[in-house]
């Protein structure tokens, strides 16, 4: 590990003291120009004395602006300090978790998956704009119908071709004949430029992708393409469950992937994650912004810089081995949930070793699975799947009641 080692509440204080003294301060410096202050006095609290032992809410009442993309090139240097913090974070999770080599990556703290998967699908759309001179409606954006709603609004925000591609009803994996199909028919309409979106996860039913079948099926038909993978669910959970590197940096065919800290990680919400390899993200520079030193290479313009900082902190606090034993204990979990529903004879799906299990509705009286929080996988209509999470909060104790009316409504 280059980057992530298990640091005391005590050093991860120092260095982010540290970082905020390198930031600009609003009331010690004379700053005339920037559109921006710290929090409000007089409407939070902003005590020196009791921030100093909080470096997250120390952080939040700095009020640094992460605005830029700080892996290549200058960026405003009045938040030196906190965009150091936000470049490691973005190393740790390429590197460490993702399995990159050194000094390849590019990324920022985005609002959200969705706006990671959107960033994903725009650079890629004008790589092909500009390397190509492709047009918007010739890039076909791929992915499953499992994949996350965030790719109906790229393609739709983008301008771009969709093909959704079918899967198993019961093991959620791919149809190749379907995929080999609707490729075949796009590739005859004249298309030949392809963003694939491979799920690492899927928020739904935890399923995972094969990379392998999209590579031969698009390599076959001679068709450029790139590849993103969507693990805003599986990013902190897959690499570390599974010896599989198919979806990670490991993979030379792997592009970019998304990563969500506000899901599994519990950061606030409004931390997403991008990385891409390098030479890849200047295809969506904004020259326009021009007032932005080293210009704005991002989706989202201004960011929090304190979301970067709670990232960093948890993964730090937790060091890989703590976050392996944190994952683990989640899987345990749900291998007993597992187990109770087989002897209910339950009908569900479950990814091997993941923390979502996904149950058949008809297997699920509607009353139990509103009372428990259990999410259907649409609330439009009659569900036919209602999901379990098992998250840090979801102990064995809170799931024996749900397991207990279960049994009783079987009887």
């Amino acid at each position: 590990m280059r980057f992530w080692k298990r640091l005391s509440h005590e050093e991860i204080s120092n260095r982010i003291s540290s970082a905020l003294d390198k930031n600009v301060d609003y009331r010690d410096n004379v700053v005339l120009g920037v559109p921006a202050s710290h929090l409000d006095d007089n409407v939070f609290f902003t005590d020196p004395n009791h921030l100093n032992q909080a470096p997250f809410l120390h952080s939040l009442v700095k009020n640094p602006n992460h605005i830029g993309c700080h892996t290549l090139g200058e960026s405003e240097p009045f938040f030196k300090g906190t965009h150091d913090i936000e470049r490691e974070l973005i190393s740790l999770c390429a590197e460490d978790i993702l399995k990159g080599s050194g000094e390849e990556f590019d990324g920022y703290i985005a609002s959200g998956g969705t706006e990671a998967n959107i960033q994903a699908i725009w650079m890629y759309r004008n790589y092909y704009k500009h390397e190509f001179n492709a047009s918007s409606k010739n890039v076909v954006l791929v992915f499953s119908n499992d994949a996350h709603y965030s790719m109906f609004k790229a393609a739709n925000l983008l301008n771009l071709t969709t093909c959704v591609v079918d899967v198993d009803e019961e093991t959620r994996v791919l149809i190749k004949d379907d995929l080999v199909l609707k490729v075949s028919d796009l590739k005859n309409k004249g298309h030949k430029h392809f963003i694939v979106v491979a799920n690492m996860m899927t928020t739904m039913f935890g399923s995972v992708d094969n990379l392998d079948l999209y590579l031969a099926v698009l390599k076959k038909e001679n068709l450029n393409y790139k590849i993103h993978v969507d693990g805003a669910y599986g990013g902190f959970v897959y690499p570390i469950i599974s010896k599989e590197t198919q979806l990670t940096f490991a993979n030379p065919e792997v592009s970019s992937v998304t990563l969500d800290a506000h899901k599994m990680v519990q950061a606030p919400y409004g931390t997403g994650i991008f990385i891409c390899r390098k030479n890849l993200i200047h295809h969506v520079m904004t020259n326009e912004a021009q007032y932005v030193q080293g210009m704005d290479l991002t989706l989202s313009g201004s960011r929090s810089g304190a979301n970067a900082i709670s990232v960093w902190m948890i993964l730090q606090t937790y060091g890989p081995n703590g976050w392996y034993e944190k994952i683990h204990l989640l899987t345990y979990r749900a291998d007993w949930l597992e187990k109770e529903l087989n002897t209910l004879k339950v009908h569900f799906h479950r990814t091997p070793s993941s923390n979502i299990i996904t149950m058949l509705g008809e297997d699920i009286p509607n009353n139990i699975a509103y009372k428990y929080g259990l999410v259907p996988d649409s609330h439009s209509s009659n569900p036919k799947w209602f999901k379990i999470v098992i998250m840090d909060h979801v102990t064995i104790d809170s799931l024996e009641p749900f397991i207990k009316e279960l049994r009783e409504s079987k009887k």
